[in-house]
Formats: C-alpha cells, sequence, structure tokens
C-alpha cells in the first residue's frame, strides 16, 4: 500500500529507493559477511543529500521534516539493516542533538560536516553496568580550569569507529541524579585519550561497526559542553523521543523487505503441482505479514507526523518501536519459514532480515522499557 504522500516526500521516497535497489542490495549480504561498513555507499548518500535529511537547510542538512527521514530509513532499511542502523544513529542521535541543543558555533563546527556527509557521527549513552537503566553511569567530566576532564568507559556505541564527532554522556555532579549528566562533543581523530577498545562480532548488523570506547583523560574546552550543564538527561529523552521514530522507521522497512522476498517466492515456487502461495497455511502467514507491516507503517508515520506538529511524542514514539520491532522480528521469522530450507541459507535475504531484527526490540529502549514508557503515559 502506498499512503497519500506529499509530491517532495514521494519524490525523495522513490529517489532513495532506486538508489537502495541499484547500489546497497546488490552488496547487501557481501558486507554483512565481511564485516565491512560500507564507506562508499554513505558518500553516495552524501550526494543526494540524504545524510542530514531532518537538518535545517542553514547548517548542510536538507530541510525535510520527520516523515521523510522515517521514508528515507524505512527505504534503506528494507534492503540492508547495517547500513540502515548507521544511518539511523548518524542522523537521530549525533546530528538531531546538535541542531536540537548546539550553539550557533557548535552547529557550524560539528552539525554541519555531518549533514552534508563529510564524516559519521555516533552518540555514547549506554555502559557495560548500565543498560535499560542508562542514568545510572560512571563516566565522570571533572571540571579543570577551562577544561572538562572525562573517563569513563562506553559500551555498544553505533559507528564509534568511523565517527568524526561522538556526543558522550558524563555525571559532572555525582550528587544531583538525573540533573548531573552532562552531555560532550568529542573527536575521536583529535582528542587525546579516546580510544575504540572492541569492535563487537554479532548475531546481525555486522556491517554496521558496533563499538565499546575507552575515555581516558580526554580534555576538553569548555565549549564541547553540548548545552548548559546538568541538562544532559533531559537533551537524552527528547533525543530518544525522535530516535525511537527512526528504528520503528528502520524495523518497518526490514519488515517490508522480508513481506517482499516471502510473496515473491511464495508465488514463484510450485508444490504438489500449483504455487504455494495457493495453499492456505502459506497464503495466511503472507496475509499476517503484510499486515502487520502496513500496522508498524501506519504507526510510525503517525508518530512522525505529531513529532513535525511539534505535540508531545513520548508515547507514540514508543508505541511506534514496540510494535515495528516486533513485527520486524516476527514478519522475518515467517519469511525464513515461507522460503524453507532455502530461507535458512545466506543464498537468500530473509536469514539476513531475521538475524537484524532483533536488536530493534533491544536498541533505544527494550521491548520491555517501551512497555514501562507507554504505561506511564497512560497513567498506570
Amino acid at each position: 500500500m502506498e499512503f497519500d504522500l506529499p509530491d517532495e516526500h514521494r519524490m525523495i521516497q522513490e529517489t532513495v529507493r532506486e538508489f537502495c535497489r541499484g547500489e546497497i542490495e546488490p552488496i547487501a549480504q557481501e558486507i554483512e559477511d565481511d564485516h565491512r561498513f560500507p564507506e562508499e555507499i554513505f558518500d553516495q548518500l552524501a550526494e543526494l543529500d540524504m545524510m542530514g535529511v531532518p537538518i535545517s537547510e542553514e547548517y548542510g542538512g536538507l530541510g525535510g521534516d520527520t516523515l521523510m527521514y522515517a521514508l528515507v530509513a524505512e527505504e534503506i532499511g528494507r534492503v540492508s539493516g547495517s547500513v540502515g542502523l548507521s544511518y539511523v544513529a548518524h542522523v537521530s542521535l549525533a546530528s538531531k542533538p546538535l541542531e536540537l541543543f548546539g550553539t550557533p558555533e557548535q552547529k557550524e563546527r560539528w552539525l554541519r560536516p555531518l549533514a552534508e556527509g563529510e564524516h559519521m557521527g555516533g552518540w555514547a549513552l549506554t555502559e557495560p553496568g548500565s543498560g535499560s537503566d542508562a542514568s545510572d553511569m560512571d563516566t565522570t567530566a571533572e571540571k579543570d580550569g577551562d577544561e572538562w576532564v572525562i573517563n569513563g568507559t562506553k559500551q555498544f556505541i553505533t559507528n564509534a569507529s568511523e565517527a568524526g564527532s561522538v556526543l558522550v554522556k558524563a555525571v559532572t555532579d555525582p550528587g544531583a541524579g538525573y540533573d548531573g549528566i552532562s552531555t560532550f562533543i568529542v573527536d575521536p581523530r583529535e582528542d587525546d585519550g579516546f580510544e575504540v577498545t572492541t569492535v563487537w562480532d554479532k548475531m546481525g548488523l555486522n556491517a554496521s561497526p558496533t563499538c565499546e570506547i575507552q575515555l581516558e583523560d580526554v580534555r576538553l574546552p569548555e565549549d564541547r559542553l553540548l548545552g548548559a550543564e546538568g541538562e544532559g538527561w533531559d537533551q537524552t529523552k527528547k533525543t530518544l523521543d525522535g530516535g525511537r521514530i527512526s528504528i520503528a522507521a528502520l524495523s518497518t522497512g526490514l519488515a517490508q523487505g522480508a513481506y517482499e522476498h516471502a510473496k515473491a517466492y511464495s508465488q514463484e515456487r510450485e508444490q504438489f503441482g500449483q504455487p504455494i502461495s495457493q495453499f492456505d497455511a502459506v497464503r495466511d502467514k503472507i496475509v499476517d505479514m503484510h499486515r502487520k507491516t502496513e500496522r508498524a507503517r501506519l504507526l510510525t508515520h503517525r508518530a512522525a507526523s505529531r513529532y513535525d506538529q511539534g505535540e508531545p511524542v513520548t508515547r507514540e514514539s514508543a508505541l511506534a518501536k514496540l510494535d515495528a520491532s516486533e513485527a520486524a522480528r516476527e514478519v522475518a521469522e515467517d519469511a525464513v519459514q515461507v522460503l524453507g530450507g532455502y530461507g535458512y541459507t545466506t543464498d537468500f535475504a530473509p536469514q539476513r532480515f531475521y538475524r537484524d531484527a532483533k536488536l530493534m526490540e533491544i536498541g533505544e529502549g527494550t521491548s520491555e522499557i517501551q512497555h514501562l514508557v507507554i504505561g506511564r503515559e497512560l497513567g498506570l
């Protein structure tokens, strides 16, 4: 089903869809097998002006809205979860907070190269000892004269090994709880003491680097503080409201890709003298895959549209992320089943969608945390 999108949105969608089919899909399994970050793909996305879709034109972005960005994320996810994950982390987590909370000088220095695709960006919140309780962090930033000195370890940081800038969360006032967390802009290439210590091998998404980073006496000038001291946690919550929409969009794309492969296979594969799509068991599975994908898309588009209207979206983004991530995993699993033995081989895409989809239920707040968020929004 195609939604009633504005002409500009449909044009962007079609442009990205054509690019994904021509440039990403043919190498999607290869880069996964090789655990290779496809730098050339992101260079091409930059040439298409897609690396800063929801970022203002003033700072090198496309000046699009969140719905347009969600469409782009979905199209990329439709062919490669790895490219999609690195893309949405770059835009939602690394770039958008700079636009929302940065000074004009910070935006010019740090946001513009991200939006124009000069380099990738990262966002460092999670630590080895803190997952769902992300506020319980050990990374500290202490003032020393006119500098901040950061020490700590961050875990599961997307793009860190490829990034030109990383937004790092650190405790600046240990006794202030949530109000004692601040955000700093770190340059991995120039700031001494920043080291990527691990690039993880994962169940899926291996063309998107997931890193552990060590910060040892990283000295930053005062102008690397993003926003005011102590605003880091409020920034995080606002960032995740938008970030969860991007994961919902990426998940919808994974579901759509898996559904399309299963549908096409079911119409071509014959058993007992007819296409397997004509058997009730297979047809009903395909219909359910379609239903789940469409539902995920509707929830994602609603959340994106509310975000663009400036309305609160905590409940809507959590709902979209929860539903779409579970839909992606369920649809991808069913796609493997429809293809049978072939679905379990790397010659066919559903196994890749299946492995990639699982992270969508974990990253940017687990499904369990989404239930908690939604429950609070409902007053429960």
